[in-house]
C-alpha cells in the first residue's frame, strides 16, 4: 500500500508512482538532478540540443520504471532535422543515460530558441523494451508529430496500447545562489497520468466514474514545465497541489542514477570485428586506436596489435 501524500519536500533522483484516490487513474513523476547534470554536461551540446536530450532522459525514466523484469527500455528518435537522432536508456533497476547525434552548424543557425519541429524535422520515435539476449524484443514506433517528445510518447500509448495518457516534460539549468563562478546545474523532470479504466474488466468505466478522467486531465493540464524542475516544487508538493481534493496515494520511490554499459572489453569486441587493414587505418598519429563512448564520453585507447590478437 502507498501513503496518502502530504506536501513534504523530498530531494534526489527518483521516480515515484501515484494513484488518485477513488479513480482508476495512475501516474508516475520523475525528478532528475545529479543524473541529468551528469548526462547533459558531459557532452557540451548546444543548449537547444541539451534540452531535448534532458527530456528524452526523463521520458526514458518515466516509462522504464514500469518494467517488472530485468531489462532495458530505450527511447530513440530518428529524423531528418539538424538533430538526427536521440537515444535515451533506462536500465533496471534504475540507471539512465542519453546522447544525441546532430549537425552543430545547422543547430546554431536556428538561433537561441528553436522550436522542437525546427530541431528534429520529420521522423519517428521508437520505444523498445529489451528483456535480454534470450528474450524477444518489443518495439513500438509512432511519428514525431506534435509539440515535442511528450506528445509523441502519449500518442504511442493511445495508438499502441489503447491507454489514454498525458505526459509533461521539463528541463532547465539552475544557477547556484550567489553564483561564485559555478556553472549552472541541469535538472530534468517528468509527470504522467494514464486512464486505467480504458483497460476494461473490473476497471471499466461506469456512470459513477465517467468524469474521472476528464477531471484528472483538467487538473493535470495546469502543470507547467518549470514546476517539474523547480527545487522549491518537490514531487509530493506538486501532487498535493493537483489532487489534494480527491486524495493522492504515493508509492515507494525508485532511485535513479547515471549508468553506462560501456567498457574496454565491449569496445574491444566491436573493434575485433574489423579487418586488419581497417584497424591500421583507424590508428591515429600516436599509433593507437581511440574510441569515445557517445553516452558517457569515456575515452578508450588500444594498440592495433592487441585488437588483432583478440580476433584469434
Amino acid at each position: 500500500m502507498g501513503d496518502v501524500v502530504t506536501p513534504v519536500a523530498v530531494t534526489g533522483d527518483f521516480v515515484r508512482s501515484f494513484q488518485i484516490e477513488g479513480m482508476n487513474v495512475r501516474g508516475r513523476i520523475v525528478h532528475l538532478t545529479d543524473a541529468a547534470d551528469r548526462v547533459i554536461a558531459a557532452h557540451g551540446y548546444p543548449d537547444a540540443v541539451s534540452g531535448i536530450v534532458g527530456e528524452a532522459l526523463a521520458l526514458a525514466a518515466l516509462l522504464g520504471a514500469s518494467l517488472k523484469f530485468d531489462g532495458t527500455l530505450t527511447v530513440q528518435t530518428r529524423s531528418n532535422g539538424p538533430v538526427r537522432m536521440i537515444v535515451a536508456d533506462y536500465m533496471t533497476p534504475g540507471e539512465v543515460r542519453a546522447c544525441a547525434t546532430f549537425d552543430r552548424d545547422a543547430v546554431e543557425r536556428l538561433g537561441a530558441t528553436p522550436s522542437f519541429g525546427d530541431l528534429v524535422g520529420e521522423g519517428s520515435i521508437a520505444i523498445t523494451i529489451d528483456q535480454g539476449e534470450d528474450m524477444e524484443r518489443y518495439q513500438g514506433i509512432v511519428s514525431l508529430e506534435g509539440e515535442g517528445l511528450a506528445d509523441a510518447a502519449a500518442r504511442y500509448f493511445e495508438r499502441s496500447e489503447q491507454i489514454p495518457t498525458h505526459i509533461k516534460l521539463g528541463v532547465a539549468t539552475l544557477a547556484a545562489r550567489g553564483g561564485n563562478g559555478v556553472r549552472p546545474h541541469w535538472r530534468a523532470g517528468a509527470i504522467m497520468i494514464q486512464n486505467l479504466a480504458s483497460l476494461g474488466g473490473h476497471n471499466a468505466p461506469g456512470p459513477e466514474n465517467a468524469d474521472d478522467w476528464v477531471r484528472a486531465s483538467v487538473l493535470f493540464a495546469t502543470v507547467e514545465s518549470h514546476e517539474l524542475v523547480d527545487p522549491q516544487v518537490e514531487a509530493e508538493r506538486l501532487l498535493y497541489r493537483l489532487y489534494h481534493e480527491d486524495g493522492v496515494r504515493v508509492f515507494e520511490r525508485q532511485p535513479l542514477s547515471f549508468g553506462c554499459r560501456c567498457s574496454a572489453d565491449r569496445v574491444m569486441s566491436v573493434l575485433a570485428q574489423y579487418p586488419a587493414h581497417e584497424l591500421s587505418e583507424l590508428a591515429e598519429g600516436d599509433g593507437l586506436i581511440h574510441a569515445t563512448c557517445e553516452f558517457c564520453s569515456t575515452d578508450y585507447s588500444f594498440k592495433p596489435g592487441d585488437v588483432q590478437a583478440a580476433q584469434t
